[in-house]
């Protein structure tokens, strides 16, 4: 039977969180490895996938809106209820195993959209199984965010944020890269008519689908959630315990002003972002390969597609390496300039994409982006978790999610028709609009209201 549960700041006198160890604060975050070789296999091969099945370049940020849509539903929902539920397994780890046993299921779907071709065009199933994909995405991957922040003191959430940041990059190397290291290391076909997605990519959503189940357990089984005594005694006691859904709305209307200000900073950030993952493929393929905007299934666009992958991996390797020193970095600049000087280095690559005389030019412009990504993933978690009421970290981690999902969903009703009838069909232009974006993220960031910087500096005094 599970209870339910909830906490928020009371007035009482509350204790002060024990640090963790680094071997600790690692096992916490490990989940978030599989689920990131989820979203690499998504984000490099989504796109190549749906033109195989006979999507339009201009349609594609439509096909794309599926996942923030998911998101900006799913998350504040499994955020509410994570805050309030206590079982066996804990509050936030019965909804990574429901979401990990989901994902791998959803990464089986996608690249076999063709065996359903006689139900509904190909293009439309494909679109299905991305939407269905990102919602058990979503499902396993809201609470961990706010399990860091439940279990860790301000002094440690920029090294567990720089943590869980490296973990998935690690994750998004492998899975971005993985179907050009079957085909070109070990011959797997990458090759295959319209329609039918390539068995490269087919195995490596079935080794990412393993891969998620495993990553998951391994947080689940190795890490321990405040039982609900010992929780009150460091977040206090609850203030709406049985409150339900429409205290999505209340909490909404009551959000801190660093996450107001953050959200600005999310707008850029996420909006450049969507266009990248959309744009990448078509990008290469005719402002580098000089492809036709219709070729999307000649060995040149696979190679285009499997060059996305690569590049892909390039940034979340840097983005891994980065996230280990973003905690040196932020203690000698600030969180603030940290992160803005981060977008400054991102929006610079991906502006370089017009200026790219060759596919290799393009391991330098997202190794720019790698920088960016890993302060993405980290710096504003890290600034909001300190402004957030105790006891309301799942809640606010979901309504947080707002500020991804609506520049993507913005991003992807209006992208796909500038590309058509403001760049000529011109992908490419779509990134140099995703370079200038996060540069404005870098600009708005100064502005935001940073009140952990001074609890830190008290902590680490102390």
């Amino acid at each position: 039977m599970a209870s339910i549960i909830a906490s928020s700041p009371s007035g009482a006198v509350l204790k002060p969180k024990p640090k963790l160890s680094t071997a600790q604060i690692f096992n916490m975050s490990f989940g978030f490895l599989g689920i990131q070789f989820g979203f690499a296999l998504q984000n490099s091969n989504a796109s190549g996938i749906l033109r195989n099945y006979g999507a339009d370049v201009e349609h594609l940020s439509w096909f794309w809106l599926a996942a923030p849509l998911v998101g900006l539903i799913v998350q504040p929902i499994v955020g509410h209820y994570s805050d309030r539920t206590w079982t066996r397994l804990g509050r936030r780890r019965p909804y990574f195993l429901a979401g990990a046993l989901l994902s791998a299921s959803a990464l089986t779907l996608m690249p076999n959209a063709n065996i359903l071709g006689a139900i509904a065009p190909l293009v439309i199933i494909g679109a299905g199984f991305l939407m269905i994909m990102d919602a058990c995405f979503n499902l396993a991957m809201e609470p961990f965010r706010a399990l860091v922040a439940d279990n860790l003191p301000d002094s440690q959430r920029t090294k567990g944020f720089g943590i869980q940041t490296f973990l998935i990059g690690v994750g998004a190397v492998i899975g971005s890269l993985l179907p050009y290291i079957l085909a070109n290391w070990f011959g797997v076909a990458k090759d295959a008519p319209e329609g039918v997605v390539g068995q490269n990519v087919k195995l490596s959503f079935y080794i990412g689908s393993a891969v998620f189940i495993t990553s998951i357990l391994w947080t689940v089984f190795k890490t321990r959630e405040y039982p609900p005594e010992e929780y009150a005694q460091y977040h206090g006691k609850a203030e709406d315990e049985h409150a339900g859904l429409g205290a999505i709305w209340k909490d909404f209307l009551k959000m801190p002003r660093t996450m107001k200000q953050l959200g600005l900073v999310q707008f850029f950030s996420w909006f450049a972002l969507f266009g990248m993952w959309v744009f990448t493929t078509d990008s290469i393929a005719t402002h580098i390969f000089g492809l036709p905007i219709d070729d999307k299934s000649s060995p040149q666009y696979r190679e285009a597609q499997s060059w996305t992958g690569v590049i892909f991996g390039v940034y979340n390797g840097v983005s891994a390496i980065y996230a280990l020193l973003l905690p040196t970095i932020a203690e000698k600049l600030g969180r603030k300039k940290t992160h803005a000087l981060s977008l400054i280095i991102g929006g610079i690559g991906l502006i370089s994409f017009f200026f790219a005389p060759s596919k290799e030019f393009l391991i330098g412009s997202m190794a720019c982006v790698g920088i960016a990504w890993a302060s993405i993933l980290a710096m504003p978690y890290v600034i909001l978790s300190s402004s957030i009421p105790a006891g309301k970290m799942g809640i606010y981690m979901g309504i947080f999610n707002f500020f991804i999902t609506i520049p993507q969903i913005l991003n992807g009703i209006i992208g796909g028709p500038m590309v058509k009838h403001i760049y000529n069909s011109q992908p490419v232009y779509a990134l140099v609009m995703a370079g200038v974006f996060m540069l404005c993220a870098a600009v708005s960031v100064i502005y935001v209201y940073d009140p952990g910087a001074i609890t830190v500096k008290e902590e680490v005094s102390n």
